[in-house]
């Protein structure tokens, strides 16, 4: 595939071979205790304007002993900073850029587990339903990522999505999920279904490059790209709105639909709302839980709707728990999703069954 985005496409590996160690520090301070654990550890160092400079045999082993007896608190780790060269490189005004914290390498020696998932391809989908609000006829399913551990029990999501924080691989975690989805949801044969995909825009550069892959398995396995919705997670807070509406307007140009999830709560700026206009807003279900018996979130939720409708934005209601909520927004909203109709599934259920 030409043009791949390098970040979203390989995953950090901690070479065995030899290499040239520096470590630089902001103070003095930490440089001596640096030197301390590695006399203690018995590594040779020498240093360099200074930089502490070692030669190691092998840099993975080197990583895990000095994460094994390291006495650094967690900003001490993130202030240390450090980059490995192959036996014979120069060191040169590029190098510095491939300088990362030690709490990032350290993070690698921690997260063995978490990069054997992504390695093995051991994700896994379950779906959730979207409901239309009157009707009750599911119209689509929200895909939710779970990571799996060899013995076949289940990882959350929050332990990837930290884990890939930590070990800076949100990006190709992100475009693994996405692509896992779309791939899973035509197994399950869920093509003439509205298929929620959560993404997080802070994982893309330039969707020309991150998105290249996902909507060519999308094309590949024949989705009709009006059925593929692609959710912002507002969970990760963007701050750079006129990147998040280049990434948008860059899905609807390729016929996708867009939504944006958790509306009312991060996106309380409602002005911003209309700004990004997305296809399909979800309302927070911080709004939606016990909507019925306070006036403030039924008046939140009521300026929220006004404002979609006159923008032609479909409102989904999500959260939905209980009977009360829903019959109190099922006649303002398109859609709803939620516990009262169905949890997250391996199995996409095909049908609601409710007794109201």
């Amino acid at each position: 595939m030409d043009n791949i985005c390098q970040r979203c496409q390989l995953l950090p590996a901690i070479d065995t071979t030899p290499k040239v160690i520096y470590l630089t520090f902001p103070i003095g301070f930490l440089r001596d205790k640096a030197k301390s654990l590695l006399k203690d550890i018995d590594f040779d160092y020498s240093e360099e304007n200074e930089l502490i400079v070692m030669r190691v045999p092998n840099f993975k082993d080197f990583l895990v002993r000095l994460h094994d007896n390291s006495n650094f608190s967690t900003s001490e780790l993130n202030d240390i900073m450090c980059v490995a060269l192959n036996d014979g490189e120069s060191l040169s005004f590029l190098t510095f850029s491939r300088l990362k914290p030690l709490a990032f390498w350290f993070s690698l020696i921690e997260s063995q587990e978490y990069f054997e998932i992504l390695n093995e391809q051991r994700l896994t989908v379950h779906f959730q339903p979207v409901v239309e609000s009157k009707s009750l006829r599911i119209i689509g399913y929200e895909t939710l990522i779970r990571g799996v551990k060899k013995d076949g029990t289940l990882v959350s999501p929050k332990f990837l999505f930290d884990t890939a924080e930590k070990t800076d691989t949100l990006f190709y975690l992100d475009r693994f999920c996405r692509e896992t989805a779309v791939k899973t949801s035509a197994v399950k044969k869920l093509l003439n279904y509205k298929i929620f995909i959560n993404f997080i825009p802070t994982s893309i550069y330039d969707p020309v490059f991150c998105l290249q892959s996902t909507i060519q398995w999308a094309k590949h396995l024949e989705f009709e790209p009006s059925n593929l919705v692609f959710e912002v997670v507002e969970s990760y807070k963007v701050s750079d709105i006129e990147h998040l509406s280049n990434v948008l307007n860059y899905y609807r140009n390729h016929g996708f639909l867009v939504a944006l999830d958790d509306v009312g709560s991060g996106y309380s700026n409602l002005n911003v709302l209309v700004n990004l206009k997305p296809d399909i807003i979800k309302i927070d279900r911080e709004i939606i839980r016990n909507i019925h018996n306070d006036e403030l979130k039924q008046s939140v939720f009521k300026a929220i709707i006004l404002l979609s409708k006159e923008s032609n934005i479909q409102v989904l209601a999500e959260g939905v728990e209980t009977v009360e909520e829903y019959n109190f927004v099922k006649e303002h909203v398109d859609l709803v999703q939620g516990y009262l109709f169905a949890k997250p599934n391996p199995e996409p259920i095909r049908q609601i069954q409710l007794q109201l």
